[in-house]
């Protein structure tokens, strides 16, 4: 099934399908520019940022409801 060729009485549900498909192929695309355009270093240096940035972070307590 082609996305660009969907019909009004299709199916909800492969409509859904199509467009997640798209929304996944245009993600795929965007990932493979970032990893294309950009040097190792480069995410290196931004994956210590977000490292750090979560170690900086105070904890996170999940209290159960049922206590």
């Amino acid at each position: 099934m082609n996305s660009n060729n969907i019909n009004p009485e299709t199916n909800p549900t492969e409509i859904n399908a199509a467009e997640q498909k798209n929304a996944d192929n245009q993600y795929q695309q965007e990932a493979s520019k970032f990893i294309n355009d950009t040097s190792l270093d480069k995410m290196l240096e931004m994956a210590e940022i977000a490292r750090m940035k979560k170690l900086s972070e105070p904890p996170k307590w999940v209290i159960p409801d049922d206590i």
